[in-house]
């Protein structure tokens, strides 16, 4: 049985939230064996955690190298700085996305181009790449939006022709599939994050993967303060200090030996969403590429019957009956720091639009049934 027993039996309406880990597997045992031994801050060497989870995890994702370190966004940011991205340079990014893929082009003192979606992946619509690509332009971020990929062949394409590097955005994508390779091991670089949140955790954590030796080295010397490994104390480069901690990293190798698992209870999860809101007029479903098998990081539904009304109504719903939901994040050109020219009409739709519900892998499907019912009350009206 995917689906546990709910937990919360007996009570009148319990609290559904948008995602909780599973924290039952080795991660205890593991974090005692970093307590015992004293080893807590980062440490490298063949039995260190943080050596076994990057080496395990880009063994998973299909990449030769994992560079791990203390967020998602660092990792981004790490890909710029190695790269040598900075002022002058110009980043293609998706105007629908967490804001960490258009952030960190702005921390590398480079200039974010904002493109618009694709109306059915939510994911940088790669028709509209080449007409934002200039002589300044050095990369391509694709985000696979809340774990489905985005289209990479024909963007790999476009930057072949271009000579730009394709960076994955795989924050939100562990072990999604384009065309049956794992993100994270398409793109030239991949950022992946494992916040708590997310299908594996480490609590705050991310991870650089990439099959360049020679910018795995100069990326893993950029996120030790610049040091070189056989000189400590001697930093002949700027560097930060984006290291992972051997807890955390103790914590990420027993979620990562459950991976598999998580994925089938997420997808699992989608189906079921699928078949109760299938049939509900008013919204509109996500659905698989055929090319690509979706993480199910988060469920998303878009509401078309009179939009802005029915999702003030569906939010009231919600919290009136102990439903956690987040928006659809917002387009990055709508917020002050990112406002740019031109027109981003599917991203702006998908986000007036749409509404995140809850996927948790704790979900019981009695929780599903709940949710899809207060769904159908308001829309129905």
């Amino acid at each position: 049985m995917l689906f546990p027993k709910n937990s919360f039996k007996g009570k009148r309406m319990h609290f559904i939230p948008m995602a909780k880990p599973d924290l039952s597997g080795n991660e205890s045992r593991y974090v005692q064996e970093c307590v015992k031994s004293g080893w807590i801050g980062f440490c490298e060497g063949e039995h260190s955690f943080v050596t076994k989870f990057e080496r395990e995890f880009s063994r998973y994702c299909g990449a030769k190298y994992g560079i791990s370190t203390s967020n998602g966004t660092c990792s981004l940011n790490l890909i710029f700085q190695a790269l040598g991205i900075g002022k002058g340079s110009e980043v293609i990014v998706p105007d629908l996305t967490f804001i960490a893929a258009v952030s960190t082009v702005l921390y590398a003192n480079a200039k974010p181009v904002l493109v618009d979606v694709d109306r059915e992946t939510g994911s940088i619509d790669p028709k509209k790449l080449e007409e934002k690509i200039t002589r300044k332009t050095r990369a391509i971020v694709p985000v696979h939006l809340y774990g489905h990929p985005a289209d990479l062949d024909p963007i790999a394409e476009i930057a072949g022709k271009n000579n730009l590097a394709v960076i994955e955005d795989a924050a939100q994508a562990h072990g999604a599939e384009y065309k049956g390779k794992r993100a994270g091991s398409i793109g030239d670089y991949a950022s992946f994050s494992f916040y708590g949140n997310k299908l594996i955790t480490t609590g705050e954590g991310g991870m650089v993967l990439s099959d360049d030796r020679d910018f795995v080295e100069k990326a893993k010397l950029i996120r030790n303060q610049g040091m070189l490994p056989k000189k400590p104390y001697w930093h002949p480069v700027l560097g930060y200090n984006y290291r992972l901690s051997n807890i955390q990293a103790a914590i990420g190798l027993a979620q990562l030996e459950r991976i598999d698992k998580f994925l089938r209870i997420k997808r699992k999860i989608s189906r079921q969403y699928t078949e109760l809101l299938e049939p509900v007029k008013g919204i509109s479903l996500f659905y698989e590429k055929d090319w690509a098998k979706s993480s199910c990081w988060m469920y998303n539904i878009l509401i078309e019957n009179d939009s802005i009304s029915k999702k003030r109504q569906l939010i009231e719903a919600f919290k009136k009956n102990k439903i956690d939901f987040r928006p659809i994040f917002y387009p990055a050109h709508s917020m002050p720091p990112f406002r740019c020219d031109g027109e981003f009409p599917v991203s702006d739709e998908l986000s007036k639009k749409g509404l995140t519900l809850p996927t948790s892998i704790f979900l019981a499907e009695s929780d599903l049934q709940r949710i899809a019912d207060v769904i159908k009350s308001v829309v129905k009206k």
